[in-house]
């Protein structure tokens, strides 16, 4: 697990007149805003090693924060647009628009990239993880076609996903739009199409198919038919937490479908899903209409990352996020999102202990600050039971929330009308991606109360309620909930322990028929990532995605957000054993306003290695390996 580059990204006492002399000696398509001062992101003196900065390109209308993923074909890059940050705004699609889209950017000439078109989408419709170009050649279609996932963003957004002929990047043709998923649980619970988080397709001949993650129900697993693209059919659906990948003793529960790709692998179409606490999972979906389960991963017991680079010892947090398989199938590659570099520890009077999680809104100090009664007060939404004011009771008062039906926002909200409250506890729902699961609640910024989240399980302990997990995780037995107003235990301390953000994964892998067996060989984060002194005003310093080399099998790319562009090497001081075989940071890039890379791909051109990563705040920018 060596460390290569620390000093080439260490933070800088510049001022920004300095920054920006820096930046203005490298090439630029267009200049960009990128960040402002020196606060919140690391500060960086460029490239290194394995990677060398080319240019980059800030397409018209683009704002902070709203750059997504990207695709990469022939000789376009396709780069999407989550939408803008307030989302709100015109009622139509378009470049200075709130909603998503694709902007196309002719890359010809690597060193000088043009944006040529934009694809909009409905009003309040986000692009995100799902953007994709492959070429189809079925007896019902032959062309290009680009994939983009949808999420919404508003009243008027809309899921599923849209397919687009794009075999001429300058005139794209809608095939199919918005189709997906219309049922949760086998019913129609809405007459809109499920929300989709990301999507693969593959040509596998006279066929071509999709794989998508359904967002909104437990069977997450979406395949389709799109041989032909216009009339794309479901064909299976699956919910994968079936087949026992949750570990409930290391408290990964929350397992739900995250990304996914598929690659013809010795004749056979192999999925590697990334199935959050789950791990990574390989499915053979040769036949997509009856896949083979073949096998998951497990998170070991300790932490290894955070064990060896901070001597501290936590489970792990799960949070399988994307993964590639290299080149030669030997190894894939698997990351870990987490924003939270500090998990807390909630005490109670009686003794107990629970861990939990800063809601967006709260910083370290106010959370491990709380200290009071709990008193439950329900789902606090927006037409349901009002919730109570606080009791006079001696010390401050915590209002404990329940997960589900309206946003955390508007329990909050309705928490702080009622008055009395000093903080806020929400503790998980049920279902199968909740119950014990301990998540970040997203939560506006002006929402100032200090805000955590813990477990169903933990919430039920704060009242010395009976906790029923089977009945939690399933939806036909609905345990019975605390009475709103009733008065629990007193939290004495929050304490806080740093855990490291996410970081990444190197597995050995073989598939004998239906049996797939994966090791964990080696895991690897920036040093920055698993030092306290980074946890706060660095800006997020999680890996995102994995992108593997075409050429170089021991090759690979990672976007780590306000981390950079980061290249490590798979090296084996036996090649014959892959026991032997570690991760190694052989390159970078980091620039000196700072860098936000979501998205990472790659592409060959006249035998060089091009890297093509998307900075949600400034757009697309290109490297090669020198």
């Amino acid at each position: 697990m060596r460390r290569i580059g620390f000093v080439r990204f260490a933070v800088l006492a510049v001022t920004l007149t300095a920054l920006l002399a820096v930046f203005a000696g490298g090439a630029s398509a267009t200049p960009g805003h990128q960040h402002d001062g020196t606060d919140d992101h690391l500060i960086g003196t460029g490239d290194w090693g394995k990677i060398e900065f080319i240019t980059k390109l800030e397409p018209a209308g683009v704002e902070p924060d709203t750059i997504a993923d990207l695709a990469v074909f022939g000789n376009y890059v396709y780069l999407t647009k989550w939408g803008a940050t307030d989302c709100a705004g015109p009622e139509t699609g378009g470049q200075n628009s709130p909603d998503g889209g694709v902007y196309i950017i002719d890359i010809s000439d690597p060193a000088d990239p043009t944006e040529v078109g934009f694809i909009a989408t409905s009003q309040d419709t986000l692009v995100g993880e799902g953007a994709q170009v492959i070429h189809i050649d079925t007896p019902k279609f032959t062309g290009d076609v680009l994939l983009m996932n949808h999420e919404q963003c508003g009243k008027n957004g809309k899921g599923g996903v849209s397919l687009w002929d794009v075999t001429d990047p300058l005139k794209p043709k809608k095939l199919s739009e918005h189709f997906g998923d219309i049922t949760i649980g086998g019913a129609r619970d809405t007459p809109d199409v499920n929300q989709t988080h990301s999507a693969f397709m593959w040509d596998a001949g006279d066929r071509a198919y999709l794989i998508s993650v359904d967002d909104e129900e437990g069977e997450d697993v979406d395949i389709y038919d799109i041989t032909d693209p216009k009339h794309p059919t479901l064909i299976t659906e699956l919910d994968l937490n079936s087949e026992d990948i949750r570990q409930f003793e290391l408290g990964l529960t929350d397992s739900f479908l995250h990304d996914l790709v598929v690659k013809n692998i010795n004749g056979r179409w192999i999925a590697l899903l990334s199935y959050w606490d789950g791990g990574w999972i390989l499915l053979d979906v040769t036949n997509p209409a009856s896949p083979v389960f073949l096998g998951d991963s497990d998170y070991p017991a300790v932490d290894p990352e955070l064990l060896e680079q901070t001597g501290i010892a936590l489970t792990p947090e799960g949070n399988a996020h994307q993964g590639e398989f290299t080149i030669d199938n030997r190894f894939f590659i698997g990351t870990d999102e987490d924003f939270a570099p500090y998990r807390l520890i909630v005490t109670t009077n009686d003794g107990n202990e629970f861990r939990a999680m800063l809601g967006e809104n709260t910083e370290v100090e106010d959370a491990t600050a709380i200290t009071g009664t709990t008193v439950f007060v329900g789902l606090a939404c927006p037409g349901g039971t009002a919730v109570p004011p606080a009791p006079d009771l001696p010390g401050d008062e915590i209002a404990v929330v329940e997960r589900g039906v309206c946003l955390f926002e508007e329990k909050v909200q309705a928490v702080l009308t009622a008055g009395g409250y000093e903080a806020v506890i929400i503790m998980n729902r049920e279902g199968q991606d909740a119950c014990t699961a301990v998540i970040e609640p997203g939560l506006d910024s002006d929402t100032e109360i200090p805000t955590i989240f813990v477990g169903r399980d933990a919430g039920f302990a704060l009242f010395d309620t009976p906790f029923d997990l089977a009945a939690c995780l399933d939806a036909t037995q609905q345990q019975a909930s605390i009475p709103i107003g009733t008065v629990g235990d007193v939290v004495t301390k929050v304490g806080a322990q740093f855990d490291g953000w996410g970081y990444v994964h190197l597995f050995g892998f073989s598939i004998t028929g239906n049996t797939a067996t994966m090791t964990e060989l080696d895991t690897f984060a920036i040093p920055e990532a698993m030092d306290p002194a980074f946890a706060e005003g660095f800006g997020a310093l999680s890996v995102h995605e994995v992108a593997v080399d075409p050429q170089d099998p021991s090759l690979a790319y990672l976007s780590y957000y306000a981390g950079g562009l980061r290249a490590i090497q798979i090296q084996c001081s036996n090649p014959a054993d892959t026991s032997t075989c570690e991760l190694v940071e052989v390159g970078g890039y980091l620039d000196p306003l700072g860098n936000e890379f979501w998205g990472v791909e790659t592409q060959v051109r006249d035998g060089v290695t091009y890297i093509f990563a998307s900075d949600m705040d400034s757009g697309l920018w290109i490297f090669r390996d020198p």
